[in-house]
């Protein structure tokens, strides 16, 4: 039987395994059996992250839209109720780039309600 040689094969799989795991700390980036596990778990954790990024930034939204409409006398759940039931469809984005940035308008915006 012929004897095969996996020296090129070997060295670029651990090699792309080191590339990705580049700048993990100690060992998680120098030894390939523990970086090769970090990897598998950096790459579960990002999928995760990628999910909860969504909720986390809606709840940003949704804390800052409440401190704004506070300051104007209403809480978040009154605000949200009379923008539907007047039929404004701004989203929680928009009414917290305007509770932060543009205050003027989002007074305006409560005032009309």
């Amino acid at each position: 039987m012929v004897r095969i040689k996996r020296g090129n094969v070997a060295r670029k799989r651990r090699k792309k395994i080191f590339s990705v795991a580049k700048g993990f700390r100690g060992a998680h980036s120098k030894l390939f059996r523990i970086a090769n596990e970090q990897v598998m778990k950096s790459l579960r954790y990002g999928y995760i992250g990628r999910k909860r990024k969504k909720r986390d930034f809606r709840r940003l939204w949704i804390t800052r839209i409440n401190a704004a409409s506070r300051i104007h006398g209403t809480n978040y759940s009154k605000l949200i109720s009379k923008l539907k039931t007047s039929q404004i469809s701004l989203n929680r984005k928009m009414l917290a780039q305007m509770a932060v940035n543009d205050m003027d308008s989002f007074s305006n915006l409560i005032k009309s309600l």
